[in-house]
């Protein structure tokens, strides 16, 4: 008889799709231990059943329009920030595309979307990315830059979608067909890895750019308005990576 440490490990290391068969074979197995594994074990696999019935209502938009060719969900990251650049990101996942757990960027951890990245990016047919930086945002605002990084992302992938799935908005100057869905990142499985995407992209600039301008905060706060942020923009004055246009209700000069 195995000894429940060696089987509290084998439930620990096991993949939650294979976790069916470890259930069974100690299913007969009456003591406490090996029954609160399988307890925990049961736990995770309803969890995960969840999980692909979440996924699955996510994809009701691409369900309705895959027949007519490439779908492309299309996100930003960066409209509100006192620094840095507004970064879009255009992602073209297979049909049958079976990432787990893709949400809106907002409500999964650093770490999660740093993982999801990654799968995403190994995953799908086509990324294209976007970026604006302050300059261009103070030229022609927050908008109009937002519509520019996302046209540069479409322009980017190497497959033409048939159809584009956004987060709200129509992008103007795009011929391709458009969908704009409100909350459309926890609508869509497209949008939302398009979300993830971005906002990581967009994070490790700002690390860098934390590097590069110390003092402001910016690995942490991600050039967002924060009260340590705004107080060192008052104590150091702007960077070459602020926005003229969004920091004139903190410093009186900001050109």
């Amino acid at each position: 008889m195995e000894k429940i440490g060696e089987i509290r490990a084998a439930f620990s290391s096991c993949e939650t799709e294979a976790l069916g068969a470890l259930i069974e074979r100690f299913r007969e197995d009456t003591r406490s231990g090996v029954q609160t594994e399988i307890r925990r074990a049961q736990k995770r696999l309803e969890a995960l059943e969840k999980e692909k019935q979440r996924t699955w209502r996510m994809k009701a938009y691409e369900r309705q329009y895959e027949q007519l060719g490439y779908l492309c969900g299309i996100d930003e990251v960066g409209r509100g920030p006192l620094a840095g650049p507004v970064v879009a990101c255009a992602v073209v996942l297979p049909k049958d595309c079976r990432i787990l757990y893709l949400n809106d960027s907002k409500q999964l951890t650093a770490a999660k979307r740093e993982e999801l990245c990654g799968v995403i990016l190994e995953n799908a047919v086509s990324v294209g990315l976007g970026t604006v930086g302050p300059e261009r945002i103070d030229e022609i605002n927050i908008l109009q830059a937002t519509y520019e990084a996302m046209r540069q992302a479409i322009g980017r992938l190497s497959v033409t979608p048939a159809v584009l799935l956004n987060d709200a908005v129509t992008i103007p100057g795009v011929s391709i067909r458009q969908v704009p869905i409100v909350k459309g990142d926890a609508k869509s499985v497209s949008i939302a890895a398009a979300s993830i995407v971005a906002k990581v992209t967009r994070d490790r600039m700002m690390e860098q750019y934390d590097g590069i301008y110390p003092g402001y905060g910016f690995a942490a706060n991600k050039g967002y308005g924060s009260a340590a942020h705004i107080a060192a923009l008052r104590q150091y004055g702007p960077t070459p990576i602020h926005r003229r246009s969004f920091i004139g209700h903190f410093i009186q000069d900001p050109a």
